[in-house]
């Protein structure tokens, strides 16, 4: 077995940690994925599992090399959930109350309606198992049933199929093996938050979570922009029109897994404090919010020099090729500064796999601007090979958390721009609470602004002391506030702290706490 397999396994005794990843690690390069890999490789003496839940199985490979210390793994498919289809089947009893359970469950959510559907599901499958039930006559009836309770006036083709993308992916969830662990750690809130918030209920163990970016942002701003979610409900102009669309049953359904998740959480972390304004709207006990601020290697970005003055004006984006990371705004942001700098280059540093439909479209645009001599896609390479002949790092994102890439230019002491998303701002012009005060390493714009992006760009390009002065500035303030060292000292303190706590010791059979058992002051 090579060091790139990712056999799935249980271990025979519980992992110390078990990261539950939606959608990420190990199949997908960059982000919320390097962190992970960063995180399980910071703690060597402690044990992972990983729970990876993906849409569906496909010829996905790993894409990073399996750590030593992770001892189990599997995959969850939220999209291939249910067995061949039952024509005939007695409807079982019950089946209002859960039709009334789920739509409480993914309409708004919370500790006690995930306790509440579990019960009830768990009582099913004494009559029919969820996979079989999920193709058969009852689920027709549970779909009917929840269709008159939230979405009477939408059409029932477009909620029934939004149902069972939905219902597919909360039973696959709820149906798939937990493995054993200590310690439940969840990288987001959706899918991954309702399995963790699983963990706490059944087990009685600790729940965490780290939220880099809030995931119900960032699921509004691509239902927003998806053509798939069919609008149903002509609500025209107004903006007290009570009904509900399948955009709003998303959205809806996103935010109520937050909140099961949100409660059921031990510790809720996050990159920054401002993203905590979102998650106490949704719940969050204030008294269980920490910040832990990302951090880099320093070592990595330590001998990387800045661009030289006399070089080809060079720019980069460095991240994934989707929509969040509005891509096409930097192309255009490149048109502007081609007709300012003739020989300018841009690069678009990252894979384009992820999203290969919306990668074509920022190909076509490229073309469509007559931009293939600036703009350059490298695909997925290593960015310490490029840095050095960068002059300006860009970020155009719709949504964000703390983006690594800002602290890993600034570990390179190369000035930044980005739009107003996340901890961008903070980093590069400083908190309030900044002793001594650095100043900007970076210039800060709105989002989907491609006029003021290229000024931006310009304005460093342009001004040499300037761009030298702000990359110092950066480097300063990542190197004093954004380390590894410091970032995984905290996560190993955490993880201590529950891990030493006698109460999460291995409990013995009787001592499992079911769902359809759980008591007033555990919900």
């Amino acid at each position: 077995m090579s060091d790139m397999d990712w056999p799935e396994q249980t271990s025979a005794t519980p992992a110390d940690i078990c990261i539950i990843v939606e959608g990420a690690y190990p199949y997908v390069p960059g982000g919320v994925s390097s962190w992970i890999d960063w995180l399980i490789r910071s703690q060597p003496g402690t044990t992972f599992c990983v729970v990876a839940l993906l849409p569906r199985p496909a010829a996905q490979k790993p894409r990073y090399q399996r750590p030593p210390n992770v001892v189990g793994f599997q995959n969850v498919y939220l999209q291939d959930f249910g067995a061949r289809p039952v024509k005939r089947m007695r409807v079982p009893p019950g089946i209002d109350a859960l039709a009334e359970a789920l739509s409480q469950l993914t309409t708004v959510g919370g500790a006690g309606a995930l306790a509440d559907v579990t019960g009830k599901l768990a009582t099913l499958r004494g009559t029919i198992s969820l996979p079989v039930m999920f193709n058969s006559p009852v689920a027709w009836q549970l779909v009917e049933r929840m269709y008159g309770i939230e979405m009477p006036f939408a059409s029932f083709l477009h909620y029934f199929w939004g149902w069972r993308a939905l219902l597919g992916g909360l039973f696959a969830t709820l149906e798939c093996p937990l493995p054993p662990a200590r310690v439940y750690h969840t990288i987001s809130t959706g899918y991954a938050g309702v399995l963790a918030a699983r963990a706490a209920l059944e087990t009685g163990r600790p729940a965490l979570l780290t939220e880099h970016g809030i995931y119900t942002n960032e699921r509004r701003i691509e239902l927003l922009m998806a053509e798939w979610v069919a609008d149903t409900v002509d609500k025209g102009h107004a903006l007290d029109d009570p009904r509900f669309d399948l955009r709003d049953m998303w959205v809806r359904a996103f935010e109520a897994y937050a909140r099961t998740c949100y409660q059921t959480a031990t510790e809720v972390i996050t990159l920054y404090g401002d993203n905590q304004r979102v998650q106490k709207v949704l719940g969050a006990d204030p008294a269980r919010l920490r910040v832990i601020a990302n951090g880099i290697d320093l070592k990595r970005f330590a001998a990387i020099a800045p661009a030289p003055d006399g070089a080809t004006p060079t720019i980069a984006l460095i991240g994934r090729v989707v929509p969040i990371k509005d891509v096409k705004t930097y192309i255009r942001a490149a048109k502007h500064l081609a007709a300012r700098f003739p020989a300018i280059k841009a690069y678009v540093i990252g894979p384009t796999d992820e999203d290969e439909a919306y990668a074509q479209e920022c190909r076509d645009l490229v073309c469509d601007l007559h931009l293939e001599a600036v703009v350059e896609f490298t695909g997925a390479v290593d960015i310490v090979q490029y840095l050095s002949r960068v002059h300006v790092v860009v970020l155009t994102s719709l949504s964000e958390s703390q983006p690594l890439v800002v602290l890993e230019a600034g570990a390179s002491g190369i000035p930044f721009v980005a739009t107003n998303v996340g901890s961008c701002r903070e980093i590069l012009e400083g908190r309030a609470d900044e002793v001594p005060a650095l100043g900007p390493g970076g210039i800060v714009t709105d989002v989907v602004d491609d006029v003021a992006i290229a000024d931006a760009v310009e304005t460093l390009l342009r001004d040499p002391g300037m761009r030298k002065t702000y990359g110092a500035t950066l480097r300063a303030r990542v190197q004093a506030t954004y380390t590894s060292e410091q970032a995984a000292d905290a996560y190993r303190q955490l993880y201590d702290r529950h891990l030493r706590d006698g109460l999460w010791a291995e409990p013995g059979p009787q001592e499992r706490v079911a769902p359809a058992t759980l008591t007033a002051a555990r919900i």
